[in-house]
């Protein structure tokens, strides 16, 4: 009784703020230790879709491309294996908790998980590969087996003797990784591609406005990336919506790797740069056809980014409806009133210009839909370069692409028609041979005009007798083969050549990307100064026959 009489009376008034004080600094004790907190400078905004509680800024800029770089990941070798089990056993690519130090500035629980489609497809645990991957044991391409096992797209013709592009035997795996010379242990958690998300178990929560971004694995045998790098730069530099990048020193649970790529993610943060409208991202299941008006059909095709509860697919799906459904004359007419023509024009010559399989009419559909607010149009932008200046570097503006590099695209030949009225591209899809837009020509409608209104659109986007790989777009074929368009690509071409080759900007921005990986610790100076030579021998071929063909034009 004495003892209680000596503690004052406000504070026995108020004892339970106080207790409640006291056990919460237990707590941090108990959580943090000695470590050092690091103080955050936070920021509150409001997203379309989400609200941001806290954005991060680090104590660097994460894609300065001038300075060094440090990302640390840390999870536990459970989880490790419940997201590899549940991966191998149904597809999913399940986010792992983890703590991440980048730059110095330490985020706990952040979300990371596998990131890719045909980039997974080698992947391997305990020497075995996925059942529908590409591995061991796989055989299909973006995690499916395609009908038959499979088959590289009509006309590409392999090199002979199973031989890697500048030597070697072709890697084993199957299949399209075994193609790019990719091959990922799970064994080897550095060296995977992964997707760190900082809201993913913290609500609200940004990196320096990124609410996501991508850590790119190697491919086509580079340690360094610079093609991918350079492809993003110049993108960037044409005026093109591009991705920020940058080299990083990189671990996972203390294993490192050399220098690895990070990429800024389309997410919602980036949506807001790009202003008021809505990002759809194009999933490698897509196909571009329209399927009625129920928005769920299209689960396997688009995803929304951003303005959720807001705003809905229905933009795409009219889009989709309109391109596969209008006749030619319509076409020519209406597309300006849908979709930013002279972005588009760009976008295309782009991913010729820099050697791009891969693209919106490639296996992977790498692209997203930009749908703007304000002028209700579209606008295509540029995804996922990892296989850019992997193609025949001689291929003119109207060639397809070859596959990595590996082997080419048979071409189509300029030929008028012949006596019986077959247009060439009749010709090249009775052959068997590549569309100049990379895909497989349209076999011709009922109404005997090719891609016009009642042409099935899978027809362009499946090669003939089902299975094997996807090729083709049906907005890119059809943009393509209108006069009016292909005059505007063809000048948008042009234009690029003398901004990005011509003028020597792309040797320096390739010199800046080099300059940007030695910079990182565990650097390989002598492989960087191999691929910068490769990289510099291929620009000079692409420039040189660029300008023969402009020459005899």
């Amino acid at each position: 009784m004495a003892l209680k009489h000596r503690i004052p009376v406000s504070l026995r008034m108020n004892w339970k703020p106080v207790a409640a004080s006291g056990i919460f600094l237990a707590v941090c004790a108990g959580v943090f230790g000695t470590g050092t907190i690091r103080p955050y400078v936070t920021s509150t905004a409001s997203a379309s879709g989400a609200t941001v509680i806290t954005d991060l800024k680090g104590s660097v800029e994460l894609f300065d491309l001038s300075k060094p770089h440090q990302v640390k990941l840390t999870f536990t070798d459970a989880a490790y294996e419940d997201m590899l089990t549940e991966y191998f056993k149904s597809g999913e690519k399940n986010y792992v908790e983890a703590d991440l130090v980048i730059d110095g500035t330490t985020i706990p629980s952040v979300g990371v998980r596998l990131k890719g489609n045909s980039t997974l497809g080698s992947l391997t645990w305990n020497g075995k590969g996925r059942e529908g991957g590409r591995g061991p044991g796989g055989g299909g391409f973006g995690g499916q087996r395609p009908e038959g096992g499979f088959q590289p797209p009509e006309g590409f013709e392999p090199p002979a003797g199973g031989e890697m592009p500048g030597g070697g035997e072709m890697p084993r795996g199957g299949g399209f990784a075994g193609m790019v010379g990719m091959s990922l242990k799970a064994e080897e958690p550095e060296n995977l591609p992964w997707l760190i998300s900082f809201d993913e178990f913290v609500e609200g929560r940004r990196y320096q406005g990124h609410s996501q971004i991508a850590v790119r694995p190697t491919s086509m045998g580079s340690s360094t990336l610079l093609k991918e790098s350079l492809a993003i730069s110049m993108v960037d530099t044409s005026g093109e919506p591009s991705q920020g990048y940058a080299y990083s020193a990189f671990s996972v649970n203390g294993r490192s790797s050399g220098p690895r790529l990070l990429v800024e993610y389309l997410d919602e943060g980036y949506a807001e740069k790009l202003g008021d409208g809505v990002l759809y991202k194009s999933l490698a299941t897509s196909s571009f056809t329209y399927k009625g008006e129920d928005q769920t059909s299209y689960v396997d095709d688009y995803k929304q980014i951003n303005a959720k509860g807001e705003q809905d697919l229905q933009p795409v799906i009219d889009l989709v409806k309109w391109v596969e459904q209008s006749s030619d004359e319509e076409f020519a007419a209406g597309l300006a009133a849908k979709l930013d023509v002279e972005s588009f024009a760009r976008y295309l010559a782009l991913q010729n210009m820099l050697l791009n399989f891969d693209d919106m009419a490639g296996p992977g559909r790498n692209y997203y839909l930009w749908y703007d607010l304000t002028t209700k149009k579209f606008k295509v932008i540029t995804w996922d370069l990892n296989l850019a200046f992997s193609g025949d570097a001689t291929a003119g503006p109207n060639d397809a692409m070859s596959m990595g590099g590996f082997g080419r695209m048979r071409q189509v030949d300029q030929r008028p028609a012949d006596q019986t009225g077959t247009q060439p591209d009749e010709q090249d899809a009775a052959a068997g041979r590549a569309s100049p837009s990379g895909g497989q020509s349209q076999a011709p409608d009922q109404a005997g005009q090719p891609g016009g209104q009642g042409a099935p659109a899978e027809q362009a986007q499946r090669r003939p007798g089902g299975g094997g790989m996807r090729m083709g777009h049906t907005l890119k074929d059809r943009f393509l083969k209108t006069p009016a368009f292909k005059k505007i690509y063809e000048e948008q071409y042009q234009k690029l050549y003398q901004d990005l080759l011509s003028s020597g900007k792309a040797d320096t921005l390739l010199d800046r990307a080099v300059a940007s990986y030695q910079a990182n610790e565990g650097a390989d100076a002598i492989e960087a100064q191999k691929e910068l030579a490769s990289l510099r021998e291929t620009l000079t071929t692409r420039t040189k026959s660029l300008a023969d063909g402009f020459a005899k034009q």
